[in-house]
């Protein structure tokens, strides 16, 4: 039988317009898993101890740790001699999540296994300066729902300034290229290319207490998001800034057990669209040394999400343990 033109017609449009939806779809999916993986980092209990004196201190002046991804965590005691440049890290947080998707809606826990390797070089130029040069790779694995198992893996280099006539102010600028990658495999669907800027001022209440009022800014430079069509059609929906200020609090109880909590409030401002989150996100943690390499923690994070479209409002709880190991040399 003979199609007719206008029909022919009708079908070829009714086709394109099929395939474009399910092309938007598909990005949108993509865009919300790199997303949601970003803000699932964010979010976990970090893999690695904070830094808590006198582990903190080396040379007099502090410098950059594991712990960093905390922040707030960093200490100004006596003189150290022997500064150790170099620190090789392995730690593993395993915990349950109450809101594996980070939705609004019939959120579903899981369990989650975290672990994670870093190697920092922290070359100290001046008596007040520092470099910093570290690769790091941490990957996610889930109980139930292996879908959203993925990696993510960082290379940073950057410079810390200490002001010790203002408070011993801390001054951190860095660059972070973050590449999030699919289940076993470094195959990236999402890559971000970041510059931070961090002030951080320590108020000492004690020998064995201190406070840390801080803020900082993330600065996406350049992001690409894989498996869409090639620029300029390509969207970066889960690209954004983030602005943050954070209150920190640590505390030793005892030669081997300390605690820390932290506060943060960030504000993400992503490039497309309008949207804006304000994120609340509070860790807590007790840590024990076993031995100067070996620490256990009980760790927990709790977070809070609100946003200009409402359907990006979220809750979750992560709480469980982690095992570190650490070594300076």
């Amino acid at each position: 039988m003979r199609v007719k033109p206008r029909l022919r017609l009708y079908r070829t449009g009714f086709i394109a317009i099929f395939c474009a939806l399910c092309f938007i779809v598909a990005n949108e999916g993509s865009a919300q898993s790199a997303n949601q993986a970003q803000l699932a980092r964010e979010q976990a209990p970090s893999p690695f101890p904070p830094t808590v004196p006198p582990s903190g201190v080396e040379g007099g002046n502090v410098v950059a740790a594991p712990g960093d991804a905390d922040l707030g965590e960093q200490q100004i005691l006596k003189r150290v001699e022997g500064y150790q440049p170099f620190t090789i890290s392995a730690g593993a947080p395993f915990y349950w999540t109450s809101n594996v998707a980070l939705t609004r809606n019939n959120e579903q826990s899981d369990f989650v296994v975290a672990p994670a390797a870093a190697a920092f070089y922290e070359p100290r130029i001046t008596s007040n300066l520092y470099g910093l040069i570290d690769v790091r790779e941490q990957l996610f694995y889930y109980d139930r729902f292996t879908d959203f198992d993925f990696g993510s893996f960082d290379v940073e280099a950057g410079l810390r300034y200490l002001v010790p006539q203002w408070h011993n102010l801390l001054l951190r600028v860095e660059y972070d290229y973050n590449r999030l990658t699919k289940k076993n495999s470094f195959s990236a669907f999402f890559q971000n290319h970041g510059f931070i800027v961090n002030a951080e001022v320590p108020f000492t209440l004690s020998r064995a207490q201190q406070l840390s009022l801080g803020v900082d800014a993330n600065i996406s430079a350049a992001a690409e998001e894989s498996g869409q069509a090639p620029p300029p059609a390509q969207t970066i929906s889960a690209r954004r800034n983030d602005y943050e200020v954070y209150l920190a609090y640590s505390a030793i109880l005892t030669r081997s057990f300390f605690i820390n909590a932290v506060g943060r409030i960030v504000v993400r401002q992503y490039w497309q669209g309008d949207r804006k989150d304000v994120n609340e996100i509070l860790a807590l943690t007790a840590n024990y040394r076993v031995n100067k390499f070996l620490t256990a923690s009980a760790v927990s994070t709790f977070g809070l999400n609100q946003s200009n479209h409402s359907v990006f409002d979220y809750q979750v709880a992560n709480v469980g343990g982690a095992v570190a190991f650490v070594v300076k040399f």
